[in-house]
């Protein structure tokens, strides 16, 4: 092996193998997560971070417990994936201070090398960096409540079993374009396939795919119930019970945010900019934040174009976005972003009690 990377060899750590730490200061942890496995780099005090281990999950949480128990304090840092955030509760349990931070390019340094000790080790470098007091050295995540993520896992799944039926209804609508026959808009919908015109053996492969399609929507209509019947009521006009409930569930706590600004960034809708010396260059919407919070509130500000003309932004930006208006589909784009961006900040007034829906221009 190359001497400059010795230092990244993984020294596996195994349940009762493990080799605890008998120091009693502060220490830090940068963990880089996988399915089955944590690779740990452990750093005591402000010395050099020791050599990377490798734990199976529960051998882990028993090494950082022990760990705990011998130490004054212990933080630990991982990046948000698909794993969720157990870890984060686990390690809280056990009183150690646990960060979740947004994914990012931990090789700094551009040397196009990249392994999991690698990783870990520039998280823990990181983490004492926040430790130490620079509270701009980790972008952390808020972790949500395990009742919030049951509560959005509902609109979630709808919108997964959404997702499946468009693409099966598309097979089939495209199975009937590459033999000539011209398609038909839900085709799969008991009526209109029983009079679906088009060949025995073409309604046959169709007929594999119809009743699941049917089974789907059964199942988006019970939680589009089940979601709507959870809304709050006398909402503002075209708010709508559906939007409104996933707006409020990927939101979480809406008193999290203390300014205008830290909402607008959380919507991913502020633009970018780049500026150097004289120079300063604003482009598209950053899509930093939540996509399914920031496409809620597009939709929603398309429909208080119709259904809220006195609320203030919709009248400011009327000469694009009326019906007829003499403006570009890229300007109309612009428009409704600035619309739906000022929106959340709004919605974010109104949830916290500063402004009542009535001096928006928003009626019920």
């Amino acid at each position: 092996m190359n001497k400059c990377h010795s230092n990244t060899e993984l020294s596996s750590h195994e349940g009762t193998r493990c080799q605890f730490n008998g120091g009693t200061g502060v220490i830090k942890l940068g963990i880089d997560v996988h399915q089955d496995f944590y690779v740990v780099v452990e750093q005591v005090e402000g010395s050099n971070p020791k050599p990377p281990q490798r734990f199976q999950k529960q051998a882990f949480l028993h090494w950082a417990a022990k760990l705990r128990s011998q130490s004054a304090e212990v933080y630990a840092v991982y990046e948000a994936c698909g794993f969720g955030f157990t870890l984060q509760r686990n390690l809280s349990a056990l009183s150690i201070h646990c960060y979740v931070v947004c994914p990012q390019k931990l090789d700094e340094q551009n040397k196009r090398v990249k392994t999991d000790g690698l990783d870990a080790k520039a998280l823990c470098l990181k983490l004492d960096r926040f430790v130490q007091g620079n509270r701009a050295a980790l972008a952390i995540v808020r972790v949500p409540s395990e009742a919030e993520e049951q509560k959005r896992a509902i609109h979630r799944q709808r919108e997964q079993l959404v997702k499946a039926r468009k693409q099966l209804e598309a097979q089939g609508r495209s199975l009937m374009v590459n033999h000539g026959i011209e398609p038909v808009q839900s085709w799969w919908k008991p009526r209109a396939f029983a009079a679906l015109p088009v060949p025995q053996w073409m309604k046959e492969l169709l007929a594999n795919s119809q009743p699941i399609l049917v089974a789907l929507q059964q199942k988006i209509a019970s939680l589009t119930i089940q979601l709507q019947s959870s809304a709050t009521p006398k909402q503002p006009r075209g708010l709508g019970l559906m939007t409104s409930v996933i707006i409020d569930r990927e939101i979480g706590d809406w008193r999290r945010f203390s300014n205008r600004r830290q909402i607008g960034s959380y919507t991913g809708l502020c633009p970018g900019e780049y500026s150097s010396g004289n120079t300063r260059l604003q482009s598209c919407v950053t899509k930093h934040g939540n996509p399914r919070l920031r496409a809620a509130l597009v939709e929603l500000a398309w429909r208080l174009v119709r259904f809220q003309p006195n609320y203030k932004p919709i009248v400011k930006w009327r000469q694009i976005l009326a019906t007829g208006a003499l403006a570009t589909g890229a300007a109309r784009k612009k428009a409704i972003v600035a619309v739906a961006r000022q929106l959340a900040v709004d919605l974010w007034r109104i949830k916290t009690g500063r402004l009542r829906a009535e001096e928006l221009g928003l009626i019920n």
